[in-house]
């Protein structure tokens, strides 16, 4: 097997070690500045009585809103001389969440992402296209420089501007290309409306992230396009994207752990729950200088996956994100999360590329509709077809839900759509 980096092969004993001894030293590195010193005080916690990876649990949580509070350099350790870069989280209300890099930070951030693109067959001599959005958003220049860091040719075409995307693919000979998977299947609906095979394109390989999607979804874009897409998983506090990523197995992202440590809780009690059950993702930074991060609750709800992976890395996977514990919603006393049902919907073939879930108030009480595109060769004028196929997908949705939704069949390219993060769900119920 080859490798980018040695940390890639450590065993369990060496990982944990590594972790306690970078857990220690960022403990002590976090008291430089005033919240985490209080906090660590507070909380009777110093590196000398950290004697294993379970008494990280004694260190308080770090939430969203503390970030906030903090803003705009509150939780700097260093001098703010040293910092070369930063990056804001992508809130479009409220205080954002600002991040400080130092300029080891961002060569150890650039390395992560090299190893992760590497593990998956990434070569120097691939032509890797960047559809990510640039400024801010992390996800741009975090894996820009991962893949200038493989020595690949690099094109920051950025978001949007279908046209032009396929342009610089087939001009450059792109074969690797950083996508979010709702954009994906849109950059598949151009070239086939244009009489073209999205199989002709020189790609062979497709980083998905930034936004939830389930194995349905992973499985139409790799159909689609002929290509292995594999799942990257980051989140701005913790650097951007890097922080996880699929092997060649696609069974679970595994989360470098020398430069991380992963907890998953219960979301109400913040206790952590047994190996293989989903909860709340809690992330520890453990080599960042500018602005360390303790036991972040992430809000991403997952799980470890047991159990050894067949390609031979000891770091822990965890399933891809199902959704966030914000995200859920309530219907008529049930817990529903949005990646259910896309779930269900995607296992239709005779299901589009886009839908859209509505929570409405019918003076009643509360009701769901999803709205689901049909592809153009199924929406003929056999009524009864058409019938039929919404009744299937009511009844599965309802196996899956526990409530009967409003299914509603719409026309190919009749949702709207976003070149950005797509808009699965719209909250109605405030304007009854």
């Amino acid at each position: 097997m080859e490798i980018f980096d040695p940390a890639e092969l450590w065993g369990r004993e060496r990982i944990e070690n590594v972790q306690l001894s970078r857990l220690k030293s960022i403990v002590t590195h976090a008291r430089n500045c005033g919240f985490y010193r209080e906090r660590l005080d507070q909380a009777g916690i110093r590196a000398d009585n950290l004697r294993s990876l379970d008494d990280i649990r004694h260190i308080p949580f770090t939430v969203k809103q503390d970030l906030r509070a903090q803003y705009p350099a509150g939780l700097l350790c260093v001098p703010s001389s040293k910092i070369v870069r930063m990056h804001c989280s992508s809130g479009t209300t409220g205080t954002p969440v600002a991040v400080c890099h130092t300029q080891n930070d961002v060569n150890a951030w650039a390395d992560l992402m090299a190893r992760c693109l590497h593990m998956v067959g990434v070569r120097r001599e691939d032509a890797f296209q960047n559809m990510s959005g640039y400024g801010l958003f992390t996800g741009g220049l975090g894996i820009h420089f991962g893949a200038e860091r493989l020595g690949c040719m690099t094109i920051p075409a950025g978001a949007g501007n279908t046209r032009r995307q396929i342009k610089l693919i087939k001009d450059f000979r792109v074969t690797v290309a950083h996508i979010l998977p709702s954009y994906a299947l849109i950059l598949g609906e151009h070239l086939r409306s244009a009489g073209e095979d999205p199989r002709d394109l020189p790609l062979r390989i497709a980083v998905v992230g930034a936004e939830p999607y389930t194995e349905e979804f992973r499985k139409r874009i790799e159909e689609i396009f002929g290509i292995k897409a594999y799942n990257s998983y980051g989140l701005s506090e913790m650097n951007g994207p890097g922080v996880g990523f699929e092997c060649p197995e696609q069974h679970g992202l595994h989360i470098w752990e020398d430069a991380y440590i992963a907890e998953i809780v219960e979301p109400e009690t913040g206790v952590p729950v047994p190996e293989g059950e989903v909860g709340e993702l809690v992330m520890t930074s453990l080599c960042r200088e500018g602005m360390p991060i303790l036991r972040y609750r992430t809000r991403d709800l997952t799980r470890f996956l047991p159990g050894e992976c067949p390609c031979g890395r000891a770091h822990r996977r965890i399933d891809r994100i199902l959704g966030r514990a914000d995200d859920m919603f309530i219907i008529k006393g049930v817990n529903v999360y949005p990646m259910q049902i896309e779930e269900v919907i995607m296992t239709f073939p005779e299901v589009g590329q886009n839908y859209l879930i509505l929570l409405e108030n019918d003076g009643v009480g509360d009701m769901m509709r999803v709205q689901v595109e049909v592809r153009d060769e199924y929406f003929v004028e056999d009524m009864r077809m058409l019938q039929n196929l919404q009744k299937a997908i009511a009844r599965r949705l309802r196996a899956e839900i526990l409530l009967t939704p409003k299914v509603e069949l719409m026309e190919s390219n009749s949702l709207p759509r976003a070149e950005g993060k797509a808009v699965r769900v719209r909250d109605l119920r405030g304007n009854r």
